[in-house]
């Protein structure tokens, strides 16, 4: 992974987000060096995800407030669901006023970042960190840093295409 200090971004981003995401990177270092030893593998390494998940969500609640997708009520407050925003799914009565999917889509004319952020935030928060009986989502070492990676990615797509820069 490459310096996360060098992303385009970086300086957009929240202290508190920088820090989550220096989390998740310090986590695959030192994790990568004690994976070596197969015999002291831990049965799932969501937990190193976690932390970059969460500054994601930071990142996203913060582009969409810059974009005018969300006000104030919806950024400082508890009740604005990222998930719910960028689920393709939403039902029909909830769209229009909940959809930042459909915004994205309609400001930049195309599907590819709208379902790339959706894709991300289905990937790397709701399906780790939610337990079903049916179902094992636990992730390898290998798997957690990928996401982590698909995380930052994602970030960088978001922050290049919506074109916000200098807006902090």
């Amino acid at each position: 992974m490459e310096n996360l200090q060098n992303k385009k971004w970086w300086m957009y981003v929240h202290n508190d987000l920088r820090e989550l995401l220096t989390q998740s990177r310090f986590l695959i270092d030192n994790l990568k060096k004690w994976e070596v030893d197969k015999e002291q593998r831990f049965q799932d390494y969501a937990f190193i995800v976690f932390p970059a998940a969460k500054a994601y969500e930071g990142f996203l609640k913060t582009l969409f407030f810059d974009m005018g997708f969300i006000g104030k009520d919806d950024y400082y407050g508890k009740r604005f669901r990222i998930g719910r925003s960028l689920n393709p799914s939403l039902e029909k009565r909830f769209r229009s006023n909940e959809s930042i999917y459909d915004k994205l889509v309609e400001y930049l004319g195309g599907y590819e970042l709208a379902d790339t952020l959706w894709d991300t935030w289905k990937n790397c928060r709701n399906l780790l960190f939610h337990w079903f009986p049916n179902e094992k989502n636990a992730i390898s070492f290998a798997e957690a840093e990928n996401r982590v990676m698909d995380v930052v990615n994602a970030m960088d797509k978001a922050y290049e295409e919506c074109k916000i820069k200098g807006k902090r």
